[in-house]
């Protein structure tokens, strides 16, 4: 297969040109337009390396589509796959949640079957992405250690996150953004709040400590890539950092973001708080730690087709210094190497051959084409 007339987005510069590949991997690049018949034209778009998709709940709303409703699963896998492809995504790793009964038990209920379903479906090759696992630890329930030892030697595994999301901490250190986002999404009154409320600070203190330090004593003897999550303050950051996270996801502030890039942790934001111009919970702007130069990861949290619109937007934002191959990076080979998956990620010879053909119409961007290991998919 040959790709010609696109500009290719390699890893530090965008060059006209094309693309051969040859048994699902990436042959040869040229900076001039190919003559060979048969070529696909890319109509002066762009091609861009397979995006890489570290943390996404998108899973969810397809086996519960609505409350008390449960999708099939194989029918709930397909859609989220075809969802995450046609968004440009080509390895993504599922984000199930172990220890969360903020919803009712309804994600403790899914937890097996979406995990089953997501092994079996990529090891049946029925998906077109490639799909990983991503296990977040909600640190303060008795429940999640004696989850995580059953699930983390999954070979599946790639990403752990610890999570705690306590009132008057970490992402919710305002207590009326926490109560706006409990309240609204569950419909508790004020009394029934007050007592959600003092539960999770009673299970938090009980055990959160514990369980942060031995689930991430066994991601370091598993070589498991580790990632913090809402860190909010330096003090935070000095912990993840002791504990061996390689990743900050989502840190709430720029001080805790500042001092996980001079920690050595790549700093994940979402991409709908690029898209938005902020975050729903009143945190850091995306946009914010990408003009102070700390931003390293993009991830689509709950609405895929944002990643990619994200790149092109920070590559255009005249507030940091970001060009279209730096922005890439930030959902491609950054999120790649995160995890040790040195495959892909970029354009060049030798390296899987995940691609994505974007045109732009009207200022949006439209992944026209997706290709995994050199296999249409989109």
């Amino acid at each position: 297969m040959i790709i010609t007339n696109v500009n290719l987005v390699l890893e530090n510069e965008v060059v006209r040109g094309s693309v051969e590949v040859t048994d699902g991997v990436i042959r040869a690049l040229a900076d001039s337009p190919s003559q060979q018949p048969g070529a696909i034209d890319g109509n002066g778009g762009w091609l861009l390396p397979g995006l890489v998709e570290l943390h996404t709940d998108n899973l969810d709303k397809h086996f519960t589509p609505r409350p008390k409703v449960s999708w099939p699963p194989l029918s709930a896998m397909r859609t989220h796959d075809a969802q995450v492809v046609a968004a440009g995504i080509t390895t993504v790793l599922d984000a199930v949640a172990i220890g969360d009964e903020r919803d009712g038990g309804t994600r403790q209920d899914n937890l097996d079957r979406m995990i089953h379903t997501i092994i079996n479906s990529q090891r049946q090759g029925l998906n077109r992405a490639d799909h990983l696992l991503h296990l977040r630890c909600e640190l303060p329930h008795e429940t999640t250690v004696p989850l995580f030892e059953h699930y983390v030697d999954l070979p599946e595994v790639q990403l752990v996150s610890l999570m705690d999301h306590s009132p008057g901490q970490r992402q919710f250190v305002s207590m009326t953004k926490y109560r706006e986002y409990y309240q609204g999404k569950y419909g508790l009154s004020d009394p029934q709040m007050h007592e959600f409320e003092q539960r999770q600070l009673a299970l938090s203190a009980q055990w959160s400590d514990t369980n942060r330090t031995y689930i991430a004593r066994l991601c370091r003897e598993r070589g498991i890539s580790l990632a913090s999550h809402d860190d909010a303050t330096s003090a935070h950051v000095l912990e993840s950092h002791h504990l061996g996270m390689v990743m900050a996801e989502f840190p709430t502030t720029v001080e805790a973001a500042v001092c996980s890039h001079q920690q050595g942790l790549m700093v994940m934001m979402g991409a709908p708080n690029v898209v938005r111009g902020g975050s729903h919970s009143g945190n850091v702007a995306a946009h914010e730690l990408a003009a102070l130069g700390v931003l390293d990861v993009l991830s689509s949290d709950y609405y895929p087709a944002s990643l990619l619109e994200a790149v092109f937007m920070l590559a255009e934002d005249d507030r940091n210094s970001l060009g279209l191959a730096e922005a890439t990076q930030l959902a491609t080979v950054n999120p790649a190497r995160a995890l040790g998956l040195t495959d892909r990620g970029i354009l060049a010879e030798g390296r899987r051959a995940d691609l994505v053909l974007v045109e732009r119409h009207q200022g949006q961007v439209y992944p026209k084409r997706v290709w995994c290991r050199g296999e249409l998919a989109f």
